[in-house]
């Protein structure tokens, strides 16, 4: 999984299809992503010392990363990810459509740098 918090996604598929927020956090072992307004539903809390009101909260719930896709930077869509060793054997993420560097994942490393 290719994602990071805060980047920008687009949801793909579901009830919140078209919806773009940023990522407030990732559970990897799942592969769920929690997205800012996006899976909202209402929970019903019982009243208690640490909430004394009760009632019902809207909270976002994970969605499947599968479901969502990277805003390239560039040009604003979404496009799948890809990941690249550069000269320096550095690791970076980029924008399959446009080939735009979304950022390093990785410092540098002599087994993995051009040679020539």
């Amino acid at each position: 999984m290719n994602f990071r918090i805060d980047d920008e996604v687009q949801v793909i598929a579901g009830a919140d299809r078209g919806h773009r927020g940023k990522i407030l956090k990732i559970d990897r072992k799942k592969n769920k992503l929690v997205v800012e307004g996006a899976g909202r539903v209402w929970k019903h809390v019982r009243k208690s010392q640490k909430n004394p009101q009760g009632g019902r909260l809207n909270k976002e719930m994970p969605i499947s990363a599968s479901n969502v896709m990277l805003i390239d930077p560039s040009t604003g869509n979404p496009t799948k990810v890809g990941v690249r060793f550069l000269a320096d054997g550095s690791k970076e993420r980029f924008a399959k459509k446009s080939g735009t560097s979304i950022g390093k994942i990785a410092p540098a490393r002599a087994g993995h740098a051009n040679k020539s």
